[in-house]
């Protein structure tokens, strides 16, 4: 790599520079990183889990910061339609634009991940008081939405990863995954805080 800061070495061009740099890229296992990714994504996953089903909210907050299931719906809302735009840009090949979509969408889900971490911690999990076909609707909506949350956060950081590392073969090949599961944890977010809202709150 030193060969491509020498002064000497520019006059050769950047085509050698280039291949040195994708050689190192190859030799760069993404093993250890996409293991860590798994770990890290194992332990907030786990914390989430205590967080819902262990942990108790303090009463003190009863009736504050009532906002903040709007305020995750409407994330999960704006993740969705970054989402979508940035499938819209990747389709007409414009890279840019799908990178700066892409990177808004990753925004918009860790805003929602604090505000949902928040949410929970001061109000604690709520309860849907509907009975009947509403209520199994509701349940299979929430339960595939946890399920899938649990698996796209993995295969979300995974698919920046390749992405960051110019390894967009792979990146091409897991994002035709994760995008659908992204997409329908975004959506259906949205569609348990209507359900809550007509319901619950």
């Amino acid at each position: 790599m030193q060969e491509c800061l020498r002064p000497g070495a520019m006059t050769s061009g950047w085509d050698s520079c280039d291949l040195m740099v994708g050689m190192e890229q190859a030799e760069f296992s993404p093993r250890p990183v996409i293991g860590a990714i798994v770990v890290v994504s194992g332990l907030a996953v786990s914390f989430l889990l205590w967080l819902l089903y262990v942990h108790h909210a303090s009463t003190d907050f009863a009736g504050r910061w009532m906002f903040l299931p709007a305020l995750n719906a409407l994330l999960n809302g704006l993740c969705a339609i970054a989402l979508c735009v940035g499938l819209y840009f990747i389709k007409h090949h414009n890279r840019e634009a799908h990178r700066t979509s892409m990177l808004l969408a990753f925004a918009f889900s860790s805003v929602f991940l604090i505000s949902y971490i928040v949410n929970h911690a001061l109000h604690g999990d709520t309860i849907f008081p509907g009975h009947g076909p509403v209520r199994t609707l509701y349940l299979s909506i929430l339960a595939s939405h946890v399920i899938l949350s649990i698996v796209a956060l993995p295969m979300v950081l995974t698919t920046f990863f390749f992405s960051l590392t110019g390894r967009f073969a792979m990146h091409r090949r897991i994002a035709r995954l994760t995008f659908p599961i992204w997409l329908y944890v975004s959506i259906s977010g949205v569609v348990v805080f209507v359900f809550l809202k007509a319901y619950a709150y």
